[in-house]
């Protein structure tokens, strides 16, 4: 057994393995066994995720012009228009050399993206560009990741979206900042009441943190580090981050998948263990509360399964999961090996 293996308070491993969750299935073998990505079981599982399941529902839903319940921008409505089902397939690990996702790809950098590079929350139906005042961290961090994980790095349009991501968080050479969307340096966010919002830091740095090392220019370098700040200034266990009505959100406690807008105490972890921050003295409370939330089987359960709203459920909102349950495995094995 495995030195993080030993905080389990049993084996969920051979559970995530079973074939009948391909998506599941692949992360298990690559990012907790570490198999090649030639791997015979590899090759088969990740061939698998288009052939049933939420991949093949999400793309059958799409249109022939590559949009998603309305043409437009593409934000509603939540969760089965286009922004929405680009950002769920590549959570699902959808593969970027299909055509039809790759003719999604075009259709939301041809549709949602506002002319100084942000992807958008606003927009009608038939906008060509939606409003430079409605880029927001969220959605653009999402978007931003999954791009970078469907082959578009180096598309001038996605390199644009990666420089508002970080000249808009450090404030250098930036001065577009909106009442109705982003309001100001360090995450500051109009749907927070213009308070700095850690949902919105934990999306940027989602897609920031898919960026190479060896490729990250010096503001995406200083992006990185004031949002690592602004996430390690406060307990991740509680999640006390600045909150314009007062109140610490329920929703950082329910951990789930997919993810919306909406981040938990586990997707903090998730993007501070993947910036490198595994053994910060900062992440014990969050990591021993992790811990309790485990069943006897070492399983945890789907608190936010966004049931109902996407074009095919997930997993039952309650039930134990296996997404989640492959979240934690992954923090786990970061901080304890």
């Amino acid at each position: 057994m495995k030195d993080w293996q030993s905080k389990l308070n049993g084996n969920p491993i051979p559970w995530l393995l079973e074939s009948e969750n391909p998506s599941v299935q692949y992360f298990a073998l690559t990012d907790l066994l570490d198999r090649a990505r030639d791997d015979r079981e590899v090759v088969a599982a990740k061939r698998a995720i288009h052939a049933s399941g939420p991949v093949k529902a999400i793309l059958d839903a799409m249109h022939p012009d590559g949009y998603w319940q309305n043409p437009g921008a593409g934000y509603s409505p939540k969760y089965r228009s286009t922004v929405w089902s680009l950002i769920f397939l590549d959570q699902l690990g959808a593969d970027g050399h299909d055509p039809r996702l790759r003719r999604a790809c075009e259709y939301v950098l041809q549709h949602s993206q506002a002319p100084n590079g942000g992807f958008s929350a606003r927009g009608g139906f038939h906008v060509v560009q939606p409003p430079n005042s409605s880029a927001i961290h969220c959605l653009n961090g999402n978007l931003l990741r999954a791009f970078l994980n469907f082959g578009y790095a180096d598309d001038e349009r996605v390199q644009r979206a990666m420089e508002w991501q970080a000249h808009s968080i450090t404030g250098d050479e930036f001065d577009e900042y909106y009442k109705s969307g982003t309001r100001g340096p360090g995450f500051a966010c109009a749907a927070n009441y213009g308070e700095p919002c850690a949902w919105g830091a934990i999306k940027a740095l989602r897609a920031l943190a898919r960026v190479p090392e060896e490729s990250r220019n010096a503001q995406v370098k200083k992006a990185i580090r004031v949002g690592v700040a602004f996430l390690l200034s406060r307990d991740p266990a509680r999640a006390n981050y600045p909150a314009g009505d007062g109140r610490v959100s329920s929703s950082w406690f329910k951990l789930g998948f997919p993810s919306g807008y909406v981040a938990d105490v586990l997707q903090n972890l998730e993007i501070l263990v993947e910036l490198g921050r595994a053994r910060d003295k900062h992440l014990n409370s969050a990591i021993g509360w992790l811990l309790s939330k485990q069943d006897a089987q070492g399983r945890w359960k789907n608190q936010y399964a966004y049931v109902g709203k996407m074009w095919q459920d997930i997993e039952p909102q309650g039930s134990v999961s296996k997404w989640v349950t492959l979240r934690a495995l992954r923090v786990l094995k970061a901080v304890y090996s």
